[in-house]
């Protein structure tokens, strides 16, 4: 039974992996779109999709149902990328999104070019760096210790994460120039002092988006946003188990916070020109 769940584990990621990629390409055939003026929205397209996606499905014995109710989300993430309505009954938007600019108020075109400058006055992480150096070594830890807790308190309830028991899992922020490591002790995540046996590391823009959930793990480590060094079993398992906790049983004020912060620090690296 856990050999198979592993492999179904390893296909649920594969799936993952290639709707990151689709995303991708997409985005990428939308800002094609819009710079040779080409409509936004191409039925006969989107029909091509459904009819390849039944024939092949066809050939691999899948149900057609369910062959069509994956393709349908898909091409309504499409549409989305592409700023078009989700159902195709509505029809396309009467003007693309390149023929937004035009139609806007003088205020309104000049409401971004405000942002990115006030997004600009905020220093990115690394500019924070030498001033967490001077801090005591022992301090972040401390500090998270309680929140780590807090969050985690169902799973460490109910023993999801009981195989942490001696174990040393780290998170590294690089811009920072800081990290933790964590154990499980007593039935409590504790701040370590000692190495980690695994460690998780990335930018504090990217871990944000990795915490508040506004990007998947699987997303950034695909484009090596995040990096997985060490005891890769221990840290797949980790990541597995959180990618798997309910969003919804963080308090929400929590969500919130994270939700913002992590769009906050987004968009103040797009406007440092995504150094931040």
């Amino acid at each position: 039974m856990a050999r198979l769940r592993i492999g179904i584990d390893a296909l649920d990621d594969a799936l993952l992996l290639c709707l990151a990629a689709r995303r991708r390409l997409v985005a990428a055939v939308a800002r094609v779109k819009q710079r040779e003026g080409l409509p936004s929205r191409d039925a006969a397209r989107e029909d091509r999709i459904a009819a390849r996606g039944q024939s092949l499905a066809h050939r691999l014995g899948l149900p057609p149902d369910l062959a069509q109710a994956q393709l349908a989300l898909v091409i309504a993430d499409g549409r989305g990328l592409q700023g078009l309505p989700p159902d195709p009954g509505q029809g396309a938007a009467p003007t693309g999104a390149g023929n937004l600019a035009p139609t806007m108020n003088p205020s309104e075109r000049h409401a971004p070019s405000l942002s990115r400058a006030l997004l600009r006055a905020i220093p990115p992480p690394a500019r924070w760096a030498p001033l967490l150096r001077r801090l005591p070594s022992a301090w972040p830890g401390r500090n998270l210790e309680p929140a780590v807790q807090h969050l985690l308190a169902a799973p460490l309830r109910d023993g999801q994460l009981d195989f942490l028991v001696g174990r040393r899992l780290g998170i590294a922020v690089s811009d920072l120039g800081i990290g933790w490591v964590f154990e499980l002790r007593d039935g409590r995540l504790r701040a370590s002092a000692e190495p980690a046996e695994a460690t998780v590391r990335g930018t504090a823009t990217d871990l944000m988006l990795l915490a508040s959930r506004l990007e998947d793990a699987d997303t950034l480590f695909f484009q090596r946003r995040l990096e997985l060094t060490g005891d890769t079993e221990l840290g797949l398992t980790a990541r597995n188990l959180l990618d798997r906790l309910p969003w919804e049983s963080v308090p929400l004020g929590v969500r919130i916070l994270l939700h913002r912060g992590a769009r906050l620090a987004r968009e103040a690296r797009a406007a440092h020109g995504g150094v931040a």
